[in-house]
């Protein structure tokens, strides 16, 4: 690397901006310069859905059974963290509407209220959890179980909560539609797992293409048919600075109820910690296949903003935490 570079890169490491997000940032540069329309839309969107239900299966895959039984024990830890992902998020959500309301476009609280559904992430709330020297087995079984959940849950309630953007239908068809195109692969892939297991472990750096690839084709995609639907005159600096701002809230209130509720209950340390972290983080690699599932392409910019820069903001925050924690004296 040249030595003009090695400033700018530490300090990228200090925020804990990775290449994903450099690249999700590129996509979304390139959809605005160059978007794609007509046929290659049409084959770019059916390359998407492959790519997608490979990434679903790919999850269920790499999904350890072994890891997820030893965690099933801590059931309380387990019961607040989908609460505090699937019953805090939304009522908060909701709260946060008027300031919202001054703040952002409709188009965009809808995004913010379609990213108060989603599930927790997996891999990152796992590795948080173990830099802090939480309860990693828990976090295993409690990240796996909310994305498992939220495969029925986060359509339940974008039907229940969104009115203006959803693609229509009811949320059955919705479920339905999330069970064909991300559950059944899921699903395939632990059926597979004693089979194809060991070799999908030992291929993670190459699984991690397919898992980050399918992300940026939806992205790219996305803000393609939004950009020629004129994304970019509907979106003001003020409503992205707002935007920023709610995501912002949004945390530090989910970071603190989380902290505050597992130590009225008498969580030990490392439980605390597992619940903070799988509790108080939103699902990226989730959230916009199931956007592309649940929403109509021409809304897909919009809805799909508000976790992009919300899996931004988690990861620097819970990076300086983690590694905060990770340094604590323990008895």
């Amino acid at each position: 690397m040249p030595s003009f570079l090695a400033p700018v890169s530490a300090a990228l490491r200090r925020l804990s901006i990775d290449t994903f997000t450099v690249l999700l940032l590129c996509t979304v540069a390139l959809a605005s310069v160059l978007p794609c329309g007509g046929q290659t839309a049409v084959v770019l969107g059916k390359v998407t859905t492959v790519a997608i239900g490979l990434l679903f299966f790919l999850h269920g895959a790499k999904l350890s059974r072994e890891a997820i039984v030893s965690g099933f024990t801590h059931w309380r830890l387990h019961v607040l963290v989908l609460a505090s992902t699937f019953v805090m998020f939304p009522l908060l959500g909701l709260a946060l509407k008027p300031l919202a309301g001054n703040a952002v476009t409709p188009e965009l609280y809808v995004g913010i209220l379609f990213l108060c559904t989603l599930p927790s992430t997996v891999q990152s709330s796992i590795a948080f959890t173990s830099m802090a020297r939480g309860n990693v087995a828990a976090a295993v079984c409690s990240a796996s179980a909310s994305n498992f959940i939220g495969i029925f849950v986060t359509p339940l309630l974008v039907s229940t909560l969104i009115v203006r953007g959803a693609a229509g239908g009811s949320s059955l068809d919705a479920v339905i539609s999330i069970v064909e195109q991300l559950l059944l692969p899921f699903l395939a892939g632990q059926f597979l797992r004693p089979w194809i297991g060991h070799w999908v472990d030992r291929h993670k750096p190459m699984l991690k293409i397919v898992d980050q690839g399918s992300i940026l084709l939806v992205v790219y995609t996305a803000f393609s048919e939004s950009v020629n639907e004129g994304l970019w005159h509907k979106l003001s600096p003020g409503s992205l600075a707002g935007l920023v701002v709610i995501n912002c809230v949004m945390l530090a209130i989910a970071l603190a109820l989380a902290t505050w509720t597992s130590r009225r209950l008498g969580f030990k340390r490392e439980d605390e910690i597992t619940i903070v972290f799988c509790g108080s983080k939103k699902s990226l690699a989730s959230g916009v296949p199931m956007a592309k599932v649940l929403f109509a392409p021409s809304a897909l910019g919009m809805v799909i903003l508000p976790i992009m820069l919300f899996h931004q903001i988690q990861l620097m925050v819970c990076a300086v935490l983690a590694q905060k924690w990770g340094r604590e004296p323990r008895p």
